[in-house]
């Protein structure tokens, strides 16, 4: 990623990776003396899910979210030709941190489920790993954009919640990407 990047109209200086998942990487970057998040779209292989139109699924998530009442950093800009997406910067450590670092997450765990219960009433599922969920001010927030319909299988129960303490899955994970 080159160190200064255009978005719509607009400059950015990347100031560091903040993560990357299936669909993109995520930057903090600096606009007029703002943190934001700048999501570039890539088209890396992913051998366990299916993408249609990456920036469009991002687009209507958002939405699909927001009307669901899901707490999520506002999209600010978004720039369906280079693929890109400027999201408020949501500063705090992320669930995932938290876990790795044996501090308790269970303040949160009521708090995840009531975003659970608003997904599944809109019939959606977010995906629950934990480095989706950054805590500020004593709130989480579901940072990444991603949804799918509904399917237990999927849910906060079922599988999240795998990942939310220092279970075998957690610490496999973490074996395997550290």
């Amino acid at each position: 990623m080159d160190k200064i990047v255009r978005v719509n109209s607009d400059e950015y200086e990347i100031v560091r990776l903040l993560g990357h998942g299936k669909g993109g990487y995520s930057y903090l970057a600096l606009s007029k003396g703002k943190e934001v998040v700048l999501k570039q779209i890539h088209h890396e292989p992913c051998e366990y899910y299916a993408f249609g139109n990456k920036i469009e699924a991002e687009k209507n998530d958002y939405r699909r979210l927001k009307d669901a009442g899901i707490r999520i950093p506002l999209m600010l800009s978004l720039d369906e030709d280079s693929e890109r997406i400027i999201k408020e910067y949501i500063e705090g450590p992320t669930i995932f941190d938290m876990v790795r670092d044996e501090i308790s997450v269970e303040p949160y765990i009521a708090q995840v489920r009531e975003m659970a219960d608003a997904a599944k009433k809109a019939g959606l599922n977010i995906d629950y790993f934990p480095t989706n969920f950054v805590v500020k001010d004593n709130l989480i927030y579901y940072v990444d954009y991603e949804c799918n319909q509904y399917m237990d299988e999927w849910n906060f129960e079922n599988w999240g919640i795998k990942y939310w303490s220092k279970t075998p899955e957690f610490i496999q994970y973490v074996k395997e990407h550290e």
